[in-house]
């Protein structure tokens, strides 16, 4: 994470609290930051360079939730929105990635999402802001931007469903790894964490990963480290023989 030099963010575990955590810090050292109060300004600051990139499936369940007090309006989005999402499962069935997924999204979801905004903006109105279905309406368009973001890059998801997923294991054993011991052993942690999950991702045994690393890994030149990434691993065999076969 990389920003101007009086903002930064300090990763450490809360000792009072017992979980690891990343607070957002304003100022010259970390023993007098101001703790700044969300992430909100990650995005609010050009310079950072980071750009939003809003869930679809948030947005859904704030409509699903809505229908108990206004069924009609919220059953059009919910359909709105499924069409979104047919158009995602259609790149997938057809294996379309990056630049040919942004296509088809510029083809199909932008019109859908035109249309999606034009019925937001006509029914926003005729809703009491406060109720579930004027509270859903203000925020899909107060994230409308972010909402829409993955439409130019194909590369990105349309909600952050897989992200979620990958973290239900720590969730379901958050009792078993409340304490990690130390800041150093929450951090190993952390990049354990994510090996291991984007072995999954990739299809790849985690074991088999991790243990193949760990046996190289001391002899492995650090010039190319990034060769037992998991998304550029090769089996022990397969990259002994590559390097025969360069000799």
């Amino acid at each position: 994470m990389t920003g101007s030099p009086n903002r930064r963010a300090y990763p450490r575990l809360e000792p009072d609290e017992g979980k690891l955590s990343c607070p957002v810090l304003r100022g010259g050292s970390a023993s007098n930051d101001a703790l700044l109060p969300d992430y909100d300004h990650f995005y609010k600051e050009p310079e950072r360079g980071i750009l939003e990139v809003a869930c679809w499936a948030h947005c859904r369940r704030r409509f699903f939730e809505a229908q108990s007090s206004d069924l009609m309006r919220s059953t059009v989005m919910l359909a709105y929105i499924r069409l979104l999402y047919d158009v995602e499962r259609e790149a997938g069935e057809r294996k379309l990635k990056g630049e040919a997924r942004r296509v088809l999204r510029q083809e199909k979801s932008k019109l859908i999402l035109d249309d999606i905004r034009a019925y937001l903006e006509r029914e926003q109105p005729q809703v009491l802001p406060k109720s579930p279905e004027g509270e859903a309406i203000a925020y899909t368009m107060s994230n409308w931007k972010a909402l829409t973001r993955y439409l130019d890059d194909g590369d990105l998801a349309i909600d952050n469903n897989g992200a979620e997923r990958s973290l239900r294991g720590i969730a379901v054993g958050r009792r078993n790894w409340t304490f990690y011991g130390s800041d150093n052993g929450g951090r190993t942690a952390v990049v354990l964490t994510s090996l291991i999950t984007t072995s999954k991702k990739l299809g790849l045994d985690p074991f088999a990963y991790l243990r193949d690393i760990f046996e190289r890994i001391g002899a492995h030149p650090q010039s190319r480290l990034a060769e037992l990434l998991p998304d550029q691993w090769k089996p022990a065999e397969h990259d002994s023989a590559r390097h025969k076969k360069e000799c």
